[in-house]
């Protein structure tokens, strides 16, 4: 199972990668590998806020749907808009091209809550 060194990983099984006081968020290898092929991701707007542990959209495959949580709080400034036609580069490529929405940080303390790359490791084994 692909887990990265540099990220922080929510319980949800949502990934964070921090630049610039922006967080890049997606879900982790093994979500997409327990939904299975996804075939439609519902993001939030860019401009809505987000609250940590909230749901910011949706995501359905084949096995379940599931809600996209955010492990974050702040403002959506930026959505992968590509998945509306490719929802399988999730399944793909899910720290990559599988990214979901990215959030300008209103509280960068909350990335404190988060797991890292072992801890979240031994939560999924």
């Amino acid at each position: 199972m692909n887990v990265p060194e540099e990220l922080k990983y929510s319980e949800e099984h949502e990934w964070v990668r921090v630049e610039d006081n922006v967080a890049t968020i997606g879900i982790t290898d093994y979500a997409q590998g327990e939904l299975g092929d996804l075939v439609f991701v519902e993001l939030p707007s860019k401009g809505d806020d987000a609250e940590q542990s909230e749901s910011l959209g949706t995501i359905e495959a084949v096995k379940a749907v599931s809600d996209l949580f955010s492990p974050v709080s702040g403002k959506v400034v930026e959505i992968n808009e590509s998945l509306a036609d490719d929802p399988e580069a999730v399944n793909r490529d899910p720290y990559g091209d599988g990214w979901m929405v990215r959030i300008e940080l209103s509280n960068p303390s909350e990335l404190d809550d988060l797991m890292d790359a072992p801890a979240y490791q031994e939560k999924i084994s």
